[in-house]
């Protein structure tokens, strides 16, 4: 009877938690702080159909999907019409829609094909009512001054969809490796629809964890991404895969969290965990457990969140 009770309880009061994660409008124009969101990545070895419905289930105000999640869904045989219906009717919002990585840096015959597949991206988000492009440095490298003007190219044919384009850096690029680079990189292209994308990840690893980014004005925070970082990183990876869910491993979040309150921010902050241990459990789990640990240390960290 006791067991029952405690069940009973448990379920209680993760249903109510799930509910206040629902925070409404997924594209960052209210004051709400903590608004929830997936990164497809967390989940990557789930079909898109199930994917949407676990995070719907588990209460996220909005996905992130990757453009990588289109192409799987045309490579089985959809076309492109077909996979933005399916999005549309899992009723789950997306908030950011990532594109093709690689333009920052890339020349000739592959800046011409990343660019033109931008420009899918910017059709595919006006049909999804998504606000937000996001792009990482990809798998090439050179001078910054090119990946200036590549920026500004990108956010000219953005701004003619009416997006934005929120700019990550990856602590194991061998250029836009850290939050210094990608702010001067930021303020070189001087676009108003392009800013910072942070994470918390690659702020720890980069050496900047807790209250690291104390010195980036809110404003700059286009778009927040987070997952925790393990005492003993991976080396030799240029886009780790050995990421932990918040409170599993040594970033301290109410700093994180907290800061980010301060600021103001009030866009989306995506969990994003890439990890095969993650991969090799229910989707359903996953997500689930994410909005569950996110929220405990939002608490923790926000004076008055309920």
């Amino acid at each position: 009877m006791l067991i029952r009770s405690c069940k009973r309880f448990a379920a209680a009061a993760f249903a109510s938690m799930i509910q206040r994660t629902k925070y409404g409008d997924p594209t960052g124009m209210t004051d709400t702080f903590g608004r929830l969101a997936l990164h497809t990545w967390t989940i990557d070895t789930t079909d898109l159909t199930t994917a949407l419905d676990a995070i719907r289930q588990a209460g996220y105000a909005a996905a992130e999907l990757r453009r990588t999640d289109f192409k799987r869904c045309t490579e089985a045989g959809m076309s492109n019409d077909a996979v933005l219906a399916l999005i549309k009717a899992s009723g789950v919002p997306v908030g950011v829609l990532g594109v093709e990585y690689g333009w920052l840096f890339a020349t000739g015959d592959d800046s011409r094909r990343l660019f033109d597949d931008l420009r899918i991206s910017c059709a595919n988000a006006i049909a999804l009512d998504c606000p937000m492009l996001m792009c990482a440095p990809g798998p090439w490298s050179g001078p910054l001054h090119d990946a200036v003007d590549n920026l500004r190219a990108a956010a000219e044919i953005a701004e003619e969809h009416g997006l934005k384009i929120a700019i990550e850096f990856n602590s194991q690029h061998e250029v836009l490796n850290s939050l210094e680079v990608q702010r001067e990189l930021v303020a070189a292209a001087d676009r108003s629809n392009v800013g910072l994308l942070l994470d918390a990840y690659h702020l720890a690893r980069s050496g900047r964890p807790g209250r690291g980014f104390q010195e980036v004005p809110g404003e700059d925070i286009m778009h927040f991404q987070f997952s925790d970082l393990p005492a003993n990183p991976v080396t030799g990876m240029k886009r780790p895969t050995d990421r932990l869910p918040p409170g599993q491993g040594v970033i301290p979040w109410t700093e994180v969290f907290g800061l980010l309150a301060e600021k103001g921010y009030s866009g989306l902050i995506s969990y994003e965990a890439p990890n095969p241990v993650l991969w090799a459990r229910s989707p359903y789990e996953v997500c689930r457990e994410g909005v569950v640990l996110t929220e405990t240390l939002l608490k923790e960290a926000v004076a008055g969140r309920r």
